[in-house]
């Protein structure tokens, strides 16, 4: 059930009303939008639900054991449990067959021959999400930031969320269950503010994220006979394919928990004006990049290493981790390691990212913001490249294309409109950097309002004459 379905819309409506209904029933409203949850995921998984069920059971008995151990070794015995129950899941299903191949190639370059059988593992949806929130809880539950819940439902609820229980953002107990079962009236505020964002989430994938993938998909599965103009307008084409898929999922997911009462946290702050690969993690998929340093980062040591190379090695580690995370293949580990290694440089130098949230204006000059987040973007751009490749090969080529420059070449209007899309995108970034942007156009006089929902619906209604294009993250 894709966000951008109509599918999808029946059921957002159909949910909503149900629960307006049962508003004055807080428990009985609370486990019908947990039963939706587990239907949304039914609805494309089938038996696959049975995992997250296992994952939430065994997370909910071994938090409760933890919370009533006072030995550490049997406190880190149960946290072990968890960690070898999600861990292995997620291995299983989204691992074992990119490590088995990988011996496989490492064994026959020594000279040995092992035969590895494709297992035909099929992954689940969410996996990669669903996972790392149901580790959060229970290494929260073992730090002792939060006791461990003793309501099933509640665990359930969490983990299951359906506005972000496909591909985020990533929720922390901490901040998600005092929302749980609370009381709540839907205010003309909150549907305002929840249909503007599913509307912008809607806009962003469906007008821009579908129309920019055309010319990357185009570049990177034709390595070896684009141009060069067309390779570069691919790379730029798919750093913003990624950027507007993903955060208009974001967006979508969070306008629904609004329209329930409930507040996702932000997962994107305009990443392509950072200025440093610091900076860009910290307004780039949000949820993750502090899912990463709190929960692996700092359990590796962090920066409390004796030597400077253990942050460093930590760093690295880290970065090379989340790129797995991404996917089984090697390039999303090269990734991973490239920015590993720019933020290792970058903590050498002394670099150092701003620190300040929402939409309050950067500490920074707007030309020092405009010049060195240009820079930092093309940076960003280029490690896209092993992201969307099919295999280092093919990253490895199309680089190759990039600079191969021709004596002529041919613009297509199409790709006019490419490039027109992707300097406006940037520079609405930009532009908007310094304003509160969301708070004013919600505020924007009502029939603008009306007049602009009504193209957007219109140019949706176009773009949904084809069939609905799943999220890249979903892949995930």
């Amino acid at each position: 059930m894709l966000f951008n379905s109509f599918e999808y819309f029946v059921f957002l409506v159909t949910c909503l009303t149900v629960s307006c209904l049962l508003r004055r029933f807080l428990r009985l409203r609370t486990w019908f939008i947990l039963l939706a949850s587990f239907y949304f995921y039914y609805s494309n998984n089938r038996w696959q639900i049975l995992l997250l069920l296992l994952a939430v059971t065994v997370d909910y008995f071994v938090c409760l054991a933890m919370q009533d151990e006072r030995s550490k070794a049997r406190r880190r015995a149960l946290l072990c449990v968890s960690l070898t129950s999600n861990l292995g899941l997620l291995f299983f299903f989204k691992y074992v067959n990119f490590f088995g191949e990988s011996i496989s190639s490492a064994a026959a370059l020594v000279g040995f021959k092992l035969d590895w059988v494709d297992l035909n593992v099929l992954l689940p949806v969410g996996i990669s999400f669903y996972t790392f929130e149901a580790l959060s809880y229970t290494i929260d539950v073992y730090r002792g930031v939060i006791p461990a819940e003793r309501k099933w439902s509640r665990i359930a609820f969490l983990v299951s969320f359906f506005p972000h229980l496909i591909a985020g953002p990533i929720v922390r107990a901490k901040t998600f269950f005092p929302q749980i079962g609370q009381s709540f009236q839907l205010t003309r505020e909150h549907l305002e503010r929840g249909l503007f964002l599913i509307a912008s989430g809607l806009f962003k994938k469906m007008l821009l994220a579908d129309t920019l993938a055309l010319f990357a998909d185009h570049a990177f599965e034709h390595v070896g006979t684009i141009d060069s103009f067309t390779a570069w307008i691919g790379v730029y084409s798919f750093a913003f394919q990624i950027y507007f898929d993903f955060s208009g999922y974001t967006d979508i997911a969070r306008g629904s928990a609004v329209l329930f009462g409930y507040e996702l946290p932000e997962n994107f702050r305009r990443p392509y004006v950072a200025m440093s690969i610091t900076e860009f993690w910290r307004r780039w998929h949000i949820t993750l990049s502090t899912w990463l340093r709190d929960y692996l980062y700092i359990s590796l040591g962090g920066n409390r290493t004796r030597a400077k190379w253990g942050t460093y090695r930590n760093l690295m580690l880290t970065m090379f981790l989340g790129g797995l995370w991404h996917g089984a293949a090697w390039h999303f580990a090269l990734w991973g390691a490239m920015h590993g290694l720019l933020l290792s440089i970058e903590r050498a130098l002394g670099i150092r990212a701003p620190v300040y949230t929402g939409d309050a204006p950067a500490p920074i000059g707007v030309r020092r913001r405009l010049i060195g987040g240009a820079a930092i973007f093309q940076v960003v751009t280029f490690l896209w490249i092993p992201f969307r490749a099919q295999s280092l090969g093919d990253a490895w080529a199309i680089l190759a294309r990039m600079f191969a420059f021709e004596s002529s070449v041919q613009i297509t209007n199409g790709a006019a409109v490419a490039v027109c899309v992707i300097f406006l995108a940037w520079f609405w970034q930009a532009t908007t950097e310094f304003a509160a942007v969301e708070q004013r156009l919600l505020r924007t006089w009502l029939p603008f309002k009306a007049a602009a929902y009504a193209c957007l619906a219109v140019g949706v209604l176009i773009a949904s004459s084809a069939a609905p294009r799943a999220f890249i993250y979903f892949q995930f």
